[in-house]
């Protein structure tokens, strides 16, 4: 995904000053592929190349093989909602500030970060460029999102993608390779009248994607919906996942990472599993816990316990990833 190549942007997001990163590979090399993302997770492979791609494209971006044994580390960050205003949080610039700072205190650097979803609340042109302005002060080689139904609001996204959608597919999504592990990156969010929906053209994409890719290759997917049913009376679950999760079963170690629901949950379904990510933001209540997914308002000193970052850990040949939430209290 590219949203700040050398030709496109006089303001690429970090280490501008660099001809080449640790890899050896050049910044334009490393950030063709960018993108943005709320509560953090860090995930860990060893070992494998070093190899991003926008599936379709016969222009994939190699770089140096890893060094032997090295993991592979990345960041998700959630729902930071710049530009909401209300009692939940009456700051969500300095709590996504503080966020970022989480990230970049992790002791290593990321070898990317992914927001998945409503990067802005109400998707204006100003917000857009405040979270992007925010996100370059991440450090990391390269940055990639997913937009979230808050994105797309009015323009069916067209503002979204006129920012961080750069060199990808049909109405925003992508994969890329890594470190010998395969991310696809998902839109789900432009019918809320469907609840989560994916697309037959989009779904046409995935079968292609995943077509050539021996089945114990492992595979993430992000989206800014969760791809299983966690409450459909609220909105949060994909009306036509199932068709993806098909094709997804044949791998061998699948995790699907999304947003939208502001809080902590876990499924697993035989060699699936699923993990919604906390918020930058503010807190929504459980499913079924009231009326409507709702901003909760919480005491002040209580707000932060509900925000936060993940960090994963994974090594090929394991069939589970290690997963340590943390919060920015």
């Amino acid at each position: 995904m590219t949203a700040y190549d050398d030709h496109q942007s006089p303001a690429p997001v970090t280490d501008a000053d660099e001809p080449t990163s640790e890899h050896g590979m050049t910044r334009r090399q490393l950030m063709r592929h960018a993108g943005w993302f709320g509560g953090a997770v860090v995930l860990t492979v060893a070992g494998g190349e070093v190899i991003s791609h926008v599936a379709g494209s016969r222009d994939a971006i190699a770089g140096a093989a890893a060094a032997p044994g090295g993991p592979l580390r990345f960041v998700q960050v959630s729902d930071s909602h710049i530009g909401f205003q209300g009692p939940a949080n009456t700051d969500v610039v300095g709590s996504f500030t503080e966020a970022i700072h989480q990230v970049n205190g992790l002791g290593f650097r990321p070898d990317f970060v992914m927001h998945s979803g409503d990067l802005t609340h109400l998707s204006t042109a100003g917000q857009f460029d405040q979270v992007r302005q925010m996100m370059a002060g991440l450090r990391t080689d390269r940055v990639f999102t997913v937009p979230g139904e808050h994105d797309s609001i009015g323009d069916a996204g067209r503002a979204y993608r006129r920012i961080f959608g750069k060199g990808t597919l049909g109405d925003g999504w992508y994969s890329f390779d890594t470190h010998g592990v395969h991310f696809l990156a998902l839109v789900n969010t432009l019918s809320p009248e469907k609840l989560g929906h994916l697309g037959t053209e989009q779904i046409d994409f995935v079968r292609k994607d995943l077509a050539g890719l021996p089945s114990d290759t492992p595979v993430v997917v992000f989206s800014h919906i969760p791809l299983f049913a966690m409450y459909p009376k609220w909105g949060w679950s994909t009306d036509d996942a199932l068709k993806v999760i098909a094709l997804l079963r044949r791998f061998s170690s699948v995790t699907c990472l999304n947003g939208h629901v502001h809080q902590l949950f876990t499924k697993t379904e035989g060699n699936i599993t699923f993990h919604s990510a906390t918020t930058t933001a503010y807190p929504l209540p459980k499913p079924g816990r009231g009326p409507a997914p709702t901003p909760q308002v919480v005491p002040a000193r209580q707000l932060k316990d509900a925000l936060g970052i993940r960090t994963v850990g994974y090594r090929r040949g394991e069939q589970q990833l290690a997963v340590k939430d943390e919060r920015l209290a």
